[in-house]
């Protein structure tokens, strides 16, 4: 009975689940060591995620200001809500491919649609604390995926390599080649 109400103890409260890290950080106590080093952290982060951001919208068929505005309404986001003390977030380059896709065939509204879609589904995820069952996804797989996208994008980029104007780009990865072929022998 003692080791039951330990265990039930331990757990965190329904506030606690929902209270942002940033909220627990100012009531623990904010000093100026911390807000100097946060800004320079701050600093370091915006310089590589701005002109990402910017690349990322490029690519993906928006303009650089709308990059812009998502990469510093993103940072504000999760500064606020985020659940650790350390976070950092900011764009990942292997999100070009997903992004253009969804920009190509729907638009910038289908883009905000798919974006407010996976939030929610990465609350509910977190709501139902689904997050742990990442343990059981094999590292083979993670490194799979990760190298599929990066070919996806070098061969998204093998035109612009070798500075090729092609009439039409053709939309699969294994359709690419024949053509930049053609076109540098040409």
């Amino acid at each position: 009975m003692k080791d039951q109400t330990t265990r039930q103890s331990a757990a965190p409260s329904f506030a606690d689940l929902f209270t942002p890290k940033l909220v627990t950080v100012l009531r623990e106590g904010y000093g100026l060591s911390q807000i100097r080093a946060d800004a320079i952290a701050g600093l370091t982060v915006a310089i590589v995620a701005l002109p990402l951001s910017m690349a990322i919208a490029i690519a993906s068929g928006a303009t650089p200001a709308q990059g812009l505005y998502t990469a510093i309404v993103g940072g504000f986001l999760v500064s606020l809500l985020g659940g650790s003390r350390f976070q950092i977030g900011g764009p990942a380059g292997a999100f070009i491919v997903l992004v253009a896709a969804t920009v190509a065939q729907h638009g910038i509204e289908g883009l905000i649609l798919a974006t407010f879609l996976s939030g929610l589904m990465l609350a509910a995820v977190g709501f139902l604390r689904l997050g742990t069952f990442i343990k059981f996804i094999p590292f083979p797989v993670t490194v799979g995926f990760t190298a599929g996208i990066a070919v996806i994008i070098f061969a998204s980029q093998i035109k612009e390599l070798f500075g090729l104007t092609l009439d039409h780009e053709p939309g699969e990865l294994l359709e690419k080649p024949p053509p930049c072929g053609r076109r540098v022998r040409a």
